[in-house]
């Protein structure tokens, strides 16, 4: 039979100064070990055919009368058949996941903008993207660990603006979802998302279109187009220049304002917008009507800049600089992307052009996939006649009274 080592005092384990390993007694193993200034318990055991150390902890955070009761429990789980050390090891994994799964909404949604960042088509949307998180989300759970998330939080933040802001909270209940759904993917949560609309939100909250109050951008009569150019046309600047340019070739604002002269061919006469700054993210040809070329070749070259319309102090024109053009004209009701509605009304109830090629002049995806599919040209020669008969029309100012005469666009 081994030796058993005598057992030592709390007093006396507290007098052990000298490096070294010091069986204490007490319980078959169990040793004291001094390294430098560490101190800890150790059990010294047979796991199988194995020997095996086995820390017990740091003393003297650890007693005496403790080490010999954890040493005598481990002894004991072998007795049993239980491997202490693997035990250990699986307690240290399953902790490392519950610390994983702390990971707070707002961290993961960090994580997930800044993975998605590449896909997005520039940094105002990262920053749209993130901006409806942080002032909605984030105050009702953003600091709490993402897998505590659930229905009745994500109700919290949706359920005070669905009604009021229905677009906004629209846009917000997917990107919640979008958050989770990488949290689940990514290891931090598990179960089904709460912020899902089908088969689940959609049945507590009214659907979209039945609360959204749908706001058209203000636009103008088609017959008053004629005398509102004339009257735009008598301003001097850069900005009412801008708003001309985007009547005559029905582009969006941020299109035109970030028109760079490398994008014109005027002997060609066409302007092509590359896909990085389009909505739909396809590039685009605009045909150039001579009012539209008109107004680029009176434009400057503003030195420093490649800016067709360059703000004072270079680069771009604000977003705001055609609504300032509008204001001062005593329009306040109109809207720069108003005008689009403008040409698709005059368009559509004046000319026999087809509607394929109108929706392609404003550079609209077609809603009907399959006639998408057909119409694999830009339709640019059809697209040239219809522009030059939207600058002719928006260059006559009509008589009082006077009826308007319908186009009838070669198809």
């Amino acid at each position: 039979m081994a030796k058993k080592a005598k057992e030592l005092s709390a007093l006396a384990v507290s007098k052990l100064k000298a490096e070294g390993r010091y069986a204490v007694g007490g319980a078959d193993g169990l040793h004291f070990r001094i390294t430098g200034n560490s101190k800890a318990w150790v059990l010294r055991i047979k796991i199988g055919t194995k020997r095996s150390d086995i820390g017990l902890g740091p003393y003297p955070e650890v007693s005496l009368a403790d080490a010999r009761e954890l040493a005598r429990e481990h002894r004991r789980k072998v007795r049993t058949g239980i491997d202490p050390l693997a035990e250990k090891r699986e307690a240290r994994a399953a902790l490392r996941v519950a610390k994983a799964k702390t990971k707070t909404f707002e961290e993961c949604a960090r994580a997930y903008v800044e993975s998605q960042r590449a896909g997005w088509k520039n940094e105002k949307h990262a920053k749209q993207w993130s901006a409806t998180l942080e002032t909605y989300a984030y105050p009702v759970f953003g600091s709490l660990p993402v897998d505590t998330v659930d229905r009745g939080m994500v109700l919290d933040v949706l359920n005070p603006i669905w009604a009021t802001k229905t677009e906004t909270a629209k846009r917000l209940r997917g990107r919640i979802e979008g958050v989770l759904d990488w949290a689940k993917v990514s290891g931090y949560r598990d179960g089904e998302n709460p912020a899902r609309w089908r088969g689940h939100l959609d049945k507590l909250l009214a659907a979209p279109s039945k609360v959204r109050k749908v706001e058209h951008h203000a636009a103008l009569p088609y017959a008053e187009i004629g005398a509102f150019m004339a009257e735009l046309r008598k301003r001097d600047g850069v900005a009412p220049r801008a708003l001309e340019l985007a009547i005559l070739t029905a582009a969006r604002s941020g299109e035109v304002r970030g028109m760079t002269w490398a994008e014109i061919d005027l002997a060609g006469k066409v302007w092509t917008i590359p896909g990085d700054r389009m909505k739909a993210g396809k590039e685009h040809r605009v045909p150039l009507s001579d009012a539209a070329l008109a107004v680029l070749k009176a434009l400057p070259r503003v030195r420093g800049t490649e800016h067709v319309f360059a703000a004072p102090r270079g680069g771009a024109l604000s977003d705001m600089s055609l609504t300032a053009v509008l204001k001062r004209m005593g329009r306040d009701g109109l809207t720069q992307h108003g005008f689009r509605s403008t040409f698709r009304d005059w368009a559509g109830e004046t000319t026999a052009y087809p509607r394929e090629v109108i929706e392609h002049a404003l550079a609209h995806q077609l809603a009907d996939k399959a006639e998408a599919a057909y119409q694999r040209g830009d339709l640019l020669a059809k697209r040239a006649r219809l522009m030059a008969d939207w600058a002719k029309f928006s260059g006559t100012v009509a008589k009082s009274g006077a009826n308007v005469v319908a186009i009838q666009g070669a198809a």
